[in-house]
Formats: structure tokens, sequence, C-alpha cells
């Protein structure tokens, strides 16, 4: 209430100072035999330059079938190694690597990224956190790469496309024409191995008898040079007693057997990887290998956390539906080690915790290739195991996203596998992760999803469908679009009444949201008239005393103060205040908070000595329970700061002022937006006071902070300038 000046979102600083250099989001480790690649290496070294925005594609044009295959041409190892020199070699003061899969990752990257290197406070809106990162990078004179990598779609970069003369943005995609032109940015295209490249590479990887190199020359050449193929080949060489020519000759076999009607046949790779999962059975014959494989292809090839697969339900899964015990679990951590022997995938130990990488290509190869029964137990077993080491608490929920990214790449690959019986509840854990990482736009996305999928599949009075429509429209409502959210509400009470009947409690929780959302959607008249019911109900059902029903009250009377019925809204909060007091004690933390509503209510009813008494309660309330350097003491301050100032008690609104503002920059840091509300309120009082000079400096310091931390065009900057136009100019009249 204090602020007169519009704080413009709950972003802000962590005390302690940013430890440089800063690296941000897990940098997938280089491959066993990676090579710089000289002859057909892209110039990264050239075209990467700062204030440049590079993009890495594969170079090899080829028919939609064959694409993907060939699109496996070592982009992101590429990327991998340019930025470890960058960092390594101090070029770089951050580097941040964000798999750009989806909106919600980039955005999940960009704040664990602003926590890193801003110090920000997660807590916030995810795209408000964004934008302020994105800001800090254009000015920053620290050196930064941001690499994103597998761009899906550059629409989820909209307004986060990272631009400054320090620093440099690598992207990695399997599909260049995904990049608008309005962006300038340089395309480099990545090709296959030159014919000395992929023999050396070959060559390398077979150090251990000379035998095997046998027939590499001939081996390269049927291959096509091919990153991909050349890997799992070397790979499944190394691992058995075959040589080049041998391991050659079953190679054109097999692609004769899989070459099409007209002729064509498939890439190296489309092959490769058959032998690779046979070699894995010979390794650990009767050791669920393919049943892991399969696991594997289900879920997010960019980082599968390893305790999804030493679960109990991947354990029972290997069982074949037993209770699975501690020997399927060594199991599943056998067969991931033979698959990593066999080049199938890798295991990145280095991690917390470690994670399976898996490449994308591969796992749709796999999936295709999977008999149904053996896929519809495997997304079982995957939905299971996701959810079963999933945290309840997400302490840190932006960092749940190599968990949400698992969740989603599973809902592609189910389908509608996850839906037989109703709604797995990964899909209600996945949604809810987005809602407590403030995820908010792509919370909407994703209840929307769902929603119409549950409708289409088990119908629009599926318990399910509600709770589906229920969370859409919570999460409408914390996307900032109420109107869209009411008539969500309306849906869900309707169906409430239908199957619950007007006095259940889950009906007259739908009732109460529907009120909330109707008062943020500035819908007053039905506003007060919903919430005035669920006051009546809640009173009637529960009694005056009832928690519930004093917080009705309390929301009824906000409405009436949206409404500007004043006279209404401070009989209710002294009613609610008096019980509260007689049920809940004199300093219960809602009892401060109802006393804190009341004294609002008077000061905006012109009440101003009503105000000023209520306001001195709740800080001295507040300081004797919370202390003296808790935030909602520090804002008690700043609401008794302001009722002085409206009521021209300068003296006291200027002392209190200071105070208050000292108290925020201690606590949340001198550059959090209600910091610097807080700073300006401080500047008017100066000016109101005379102390003309004092106003202007604190102002000019502010809108310095402002145009530095803040996003372009946020309002505080705006207003902030404002108020130093109008005082400075009042300033040099009265010289």
């Amino acid at each position: 209430m204090d602020s007169q000046v519009p704080a413009g979102g709950p972003v802000g600083l962590r005390s302690g100072p940013v430890a440089w250099p800063v690296r941000s989001g897990a940098v997938p480790p280089l491959a066993d035999g990676f090579m710089t690649r000289s002859e057909t290496g892209p110039g990264l070294g050239t075209a990467l330059i700062p204030g440049a925005t590079v993009v890495l594609a594969p170079g090899q044009k080829a028919e939609e079938g064959l694409r993907n295959w060939l699109g496996s041409c070592g982009k992101t190892q590429l990327a991998v190694s340019f930025a470890e020199w960058l960092s390594q070699s101090r070029r770089v003061n951050l580097l941040v690597w964000i798999v750009a899969t989806s909106r919600a990752s980039v955005l999940s990257g960009y704040v664990e990224a602003a926590v890193g290197a801003m110090g920000a406070d997660p807590a916030g809106e995810a795209e408000a956190i964004a934008a302020r990162f994105v800001n800090f990078l254009s000015e920053t004179g620290r050196s930064w790469l941001v690499v994103f990598d597998d761009l899906s779609d550059a629409a989820d970069l909209e307004g986060l496309w990272p631009q400054g003369p320090a620093g440099m943005t690598l992207i990695t995609t399997a599909n260049a024409t995904t990049i608008p032109d309005d962006h300038r940015t340089q395309v480099l295209p990545v090709e296959v191995f030159s014919s000395r490249e992929a023999l050396s590479y070959l060559m390398g990887r077979l150090t251990a008898d000379p035998d095997q190199r046998i027939g590499a020359i001939d081996l390269v050449r049927d291959l096509g040079c091919e990153p991909l193929a050349l890997a799992q080949a070397s790979v499944v060489i190394a691992s058995s007693a075959l040589s080049c020519r041998e391991y050659r000759d079953y190679f054109v076999r097999r692609r004769e057997q899989l070459t099409g009607t007209a002729g064509d046949g498939p890439p190296a790779a489309a092959v490769t990887w058959t032998f690779s999962v046979e070699q894995a059975d010979r390794l650990a014959p009767g050791g669920g290998i393919q049943s892991v494989l399969v696991l594997a292809a289900l879920l997010d090839g960019h980082g599968i956390p390893v305790p999804v697969f030493t679960s109990s339900a991947v354990a029972g899964y290997l069982s074949r539906g037993g209770a699975g015990g501690p020997a399927d679990r060594e199991r599943a951590w056998g067969a991931l080690l033979t698959l990593e022997r066999a080049g199938l995938l890798a295991i990145d130990m280095t991690a917390t915790p470690p994670t399976v990488r898996i490449n994308s290509v591969l796992q749709a190869a796999i999936r295709a290739a999977t008999p149904e029964g053996m896929l519809t137990r495997a997304v079982r077993a995957a939905a299971d195991a996701l959810l079963e080491v999933w945290p309840r608490d997400e302490p840190q929920p932006w960092l749940a996203g190599d968990l949400r990214s698992c969740a989603a790449s599973l809902q592609r690959a189910a389908g509608d596998l996850l839906w037989a019986g109703g709604c797995h509840l990964l899909l209600l854990r996945a949604g809810q992760s987005l809602d407590s990482a403030r995820l908010t736009g792509p919370a909407v996305a994703y209840w929307t999803e769902l929603a119409t999928v549950s409708d289409r599949l088990l119908g629009p009075g599926h318990p399910d469908t509600l709770v589906a429509g229920q969370r859409l429209a919570d999460a409408y409502l914390a996307a900032g679009q109420p109107a869209k959210a009411v008539s969500w509400f309306q849906w869900v009470l309707a169906d409430r009444v239908r199957v619950l009947g007007p006095d259940h409690p889950g009906t007259i929780v739908a009732r109460r949201n529907l009120g909330h959302a109707s008062l943020a959607a500035n819908q007053l008249a039905d506003a007060v008239s919903i919430l005035d019911d669920v006051a009546s109900d809640y009173e009637r059902i529960h009694g005056p005393d009832h928690p519930d029903t004093l917080r009705a009250r309390d929301e009824l009377a906000d409405a009436y103060r949206a409404m500007g019925r004043s006279s209404d809204a401070i009989a209710l909060y002294r009613r609610t205040l008096a019980d509260r007091e007689r049920s809940q004690g004199a300093r219960h933390p809602d009892v401060m908070a109802t006393r804190q509503k009341l004294a609002d209510a008077y000061l905006a009813d012109g009440r101003l000595k009503d105000a000023i008494a209520q306001y001195k309660k709740v800080l001295a309330d507040r300081e004797r329970v919370l202390g003296p350097d808790h935030l909602d003491t520090i804002t008690a301050r700043g609401n008794l700061a302001s009722a002085y100032h409206t009521a021209g008690r300068m003296a006291s609104a200027v002392q209190l002022y200071e105070q208050t503002c000292a108290g925020y920059e201690r606590v949340l840091g001198a550059d959090h937006p209600d910091t610097l509300a807080r700073r300006a309120n401080l500047a008017h009082a100066y000016y109101a006071v005379g102390r003309l000079s004092d106003a202007t400096t604190v102002l000019r310091e502010t809108v310095a902070r402002c145009e530095r931390v803040l996003p372009p065009g946020d309002p505080l900057t705006q207003t902030v300038r404002d108020s130093l136009t109008n005082i400075a100019g009042s300033d040099s009249t009265h010289g």
C-alpha cells in the first residue's frame, strides 16, 4: 500500500556478491574420440565474435525421411568444444547453456542463469526474470556466451533473443529455416566428415587391436563419412572381435535388406544402430537391454536423471509385473552400462544427479521398431518412474526442467496411452511443476491441451476433466488473464453444482474461486454478489468464527473496497477483526493482516486519524512478533509513512520513509524493484518538505538503477523518470 510508484514485479536480488566467472546450465561432455574437424568444422572462431549470433545447422539436403539421420552431424559436440574453449581460456565471464526444445526450457534456463549471474530472486514470474536477464546481457560489460542447443522453434525465443556488444549467441538446430530473417544471424552448415577426418576418427577409435583396422577405408566410404554411423560402428568393432572389413560385410547385407523398392538405401546410421542393439544383447544376454533401451527412447534424450532407471517402478517393469527388488535395480544399472558400451547412450557421471543422454533420432528409430505391447508397458513404467522420483516439494522449481522435459517427451511419444483408465498422475504433476516455477505462459498452454485431451478421451463430466479445467482457470489467473479465468471458473462451478450440489465444500470453493477471478477481471458487481454468497454459506455451515468464514468475509470486504463501497468494507473489516482477535489472539498473523486492510480502507475513505492508529498498531505488533527487519514489518513501516505523508505530518513521514528504504535495501538489495519504488516515495517526501536537492539526487540515482536492472519499457522506470523531470524543473524554477 505504501508504494505510490508501481513496483514493476517481485524480482529481487540475493544478498552477497556474484562469484565470477559464472557457468549456468548442464554443458554435455565431449564424446570419446571427439575431433576438432579441421577440414569440415565450421569457422566458429572467425564467425562468433562479440555481438554476433551464429547458427549451426545440417549442411546436407535430404528428403524428409532421411533428414533427421543426416542432421546428426555433430552440431552439439562442436558447440560444446567451442564453449568449453572459451570458458576455460577465460574469454567469456558468463557461459549459459540452454536446451531450447521448448519455451518452458528456455525460460527455466534463463531463470537459472539470472540466479547465477545477477543474484536474482527466482521466486518471481519467470517471464519477468527472463526479461531482466536479457536486459542485463544487453548492458553488461562482461563477456558472455549463450548457447541454445537443439532449438526446435524460434518462436520459443520471442522476446528472449539475447543481444549485447559484449556477448555471443550460438544456436544449434536441425532446421535452420526456423530462424526468422529479421534476426541477423549467420548460418554455418555442418557437413559430414571428410574422408580424411572419417578415417582418422575410425583409426583413433580402434587402437587396441591393429588388425581390426583392416578394411577401414572401404567401411568409411560405405558409411558415407556420417559421424553418427562411424561412432556406432567403431564402438561395436572395438567391443567385439570384428574387423572393419567384417563389419562392412554385415553392413552391406543389412542395408540391402532395408533398401526400399525405389532402390534408395537408408542413411548409414539408420543401419548401424541395429548392430549396436545386437551387440548390447550379446554383451549382456537376458539383462533387460531392450526394455531399458525402449524406456530411454521415451524420455528427453538431452538429460534423463539416472534415478529414473533405478526406481522401484523400473525394477517392477524389468521383473515383468513383479514387485521388483534390489536385483532388478542392479539389472537396470547394468543395462545402462552395457548400452553405453555399445554406443547407444552416454552416462554423464559428473552431473548431479548422474544423467543419461541419447540421440533423439536414435530414440525415434527405437520407438518405431518397438512392438505395441512392449511400448505400452514401457510408457506406463516411465510415467510411474518419473512420478516416483519427482520431489513432492520443489525448493528450486526452475531446476526441475529435466523432469518436465522428460514428461513432455513421454507425452509426445505415448499419445493416448497415459489416459487408459483416466489421466495418469504424472500429467498433473508436470503441470503443477510449471505452476510452481511461475512459467505462466507455458502453464496456460499445457493445461489448455490437457483439458482438451481429457474432454476428448474422458468426456466433459469426468473428474479428471474437471481438475484440468480448474488448473487451467488457475493458470489464466496467474498469467494475468482474469477474464479467461472467469469463464473457466464458471464452467467448473456449474459442473460442481451439478455433481456435488450447491452446499458441498468443493462447490463453495469453486464459487469462491470465481469470485476472486471476477474481482481480478474488474467485474466488481459480480464479485461482490458471489463473495457475499460465499461468506454467507461459510457462516451458515461452519459458524462465524471458523477460519474459512473469516477469510471469506475479508475477501468480500476487499470486493467492497474495489467497488468503492468504503463504509461497507470498513464495517465488515471491523467485524472480522473483532472476531479474529477473540478467536485467534491479538497478534495472530491473520489478525494483523485484517487490521492492515482496515487501515487501508480508512485511508481510502479519508479517515486519516483512524488509519494512522491502525497502521501504528500493525507496525508495533509486527515488530514485536516478527522483528524489525522482517519484510512484513518493513512494509508496515512504509504504510505508516505513506499515511503520515497523506495527513501532512511530513517530519514523521520522512523519517519512516528513510527507515523503510534502508530496510528494503538491507533485505532485498538496492536494485530490487520494490526498493526502487520506495526510494521514489522518499524523493517525493523530500520534495514536499522543500529538500529539492535531496529529492533530485535520489531520483537521479533511482533512474540510473531502474535503467540498468529493469526491462526496457518497465512502467516504474518511466514513472521515476517523469518524477525527476517534474522535480528537477521545479528545482531550477526555485533556483
